[in-house]
């Protein structure tokens, strides 16, 4: 079943929603390049026993694309979400399960103050907070050790692609020629995203990370969170998205084989992991 949900700023977002309805709900909220489709192979192994709900972030899909950077900030795509929970589970708290950027929305959201009681887990795949990252950065620059400087200069290469996306109209024109695209294939050859998607989702970069990495916050969340780190993320390190301890005391960290795009190559080990969390939570016995 499809409807919409309208976000503050009077964005159309396009959600999905299949499953048990009276069940738990899982919310799922995907990356870049990516829509809401990323998600359908785990969602098959969901619906038998729970609500799931999936959405077109803005600039993706059939939602509304606008134009202006601001309506890309990370408070706005919080507030989508908040909206999206709001609609699809009125009642009763939902359980988030988010990759790449979807993942850094919902960081976000939970430490922001967004969703106040109305998270009830969270299973990030690939995408950290971008705050948790700026402390990340300068705690291996205050207090450098070989490790420490070895696992910058990883992160470091695997982000080459930012400073990319920061560059005015390049980056819009590589993912029209193909050139992005090919590039993409290259490095990691599980999805093929739509050039409107591509195109709209560069201003996420543009909108957000200097700002949140340049003068990161103090963001914490008690909500229980389960990090997914693919060991062959060519894009964001084991370390980046594990070490967080102090922003998540309720944490547990699985390294699972496969690359960035764990949902699609590995979906059964992502529905098992979001269920297992899941019914922790509810309290269903094992």
């Amino acid at each position: 079943m499809a409807g919409e949900v309208t976000a503050t700023d009077g964005v159309r977002l396009r959600v999905h929603e299949s499953g048990q309805h009276g069940a738990p709900t899982i919310v799922c909220v995907h990356g870049y390049p990516d829509n809401h489709t990323m998600w359908d192979d785990v969602t098959a192994e969901l619906t038998s026993r729970y609500h799931v709900v999936g959405y077109d972030v803005r600039g993706a899909g059939e939602s509304g694309k606008p134009r202006n950077r601001k309506a890309y900030r990370l408070d706005q795509l919080a507030g989508d979400l908040a909206a999206v929970i709001d609609a699809v589970s009125p009642d009763r708290s939902a359980h988030l399960l988010a990759h790449d950027w979807g993942a850094i929305q919902v960081w976000h959201a939970l430490t922001g103050g967004w969703l106040r009681d109305r998270a009830a887990s969270f299973t990030s795949i690939s995408g950290p907070c971008l705050d948790h990252v700026g402390h990340w950065v300068r705690a291996r620059l205050r207090r450098p050790t070989p490790r420490g400087l070895r696992e910058l200069a990883v992160q470091s290469v695997s982000s080459w692609y930012i400073a990319f996306f920061q560059l005015p109209l390049l980056p819009e024109l590589s993912w029209r020629t193909g050139l992005a695209q090919r590039v993409l294939a290259l490095l990691d050859d599980t999805t093929a995203p739509a050039v409107s998607d591509a195109v709209c989702g560069v201003q996420l970069y543009r909108a957000n990370l200097l700002p949140r990495l340049g003068r990161p916050g103090l963001r914490t969340t008690c909500v229980p969170v389960q990090v997914l780190a693919p060991q062959r993320d060519l894009f964001v390190s084991v370390s980046l998205q594990t070490d967080i301890g102090r922003w998540a005391p309720d944490l547990a960290v699985r390294e699972l084989p496969g690359g960035h795009w764990l949902p699609r190559t590995h979906p059964q080990t992502v529905a098992r992991c979001a269920r297992e969390l899941i019914d922790r939570v509810e309290g269903v016995p094992r």
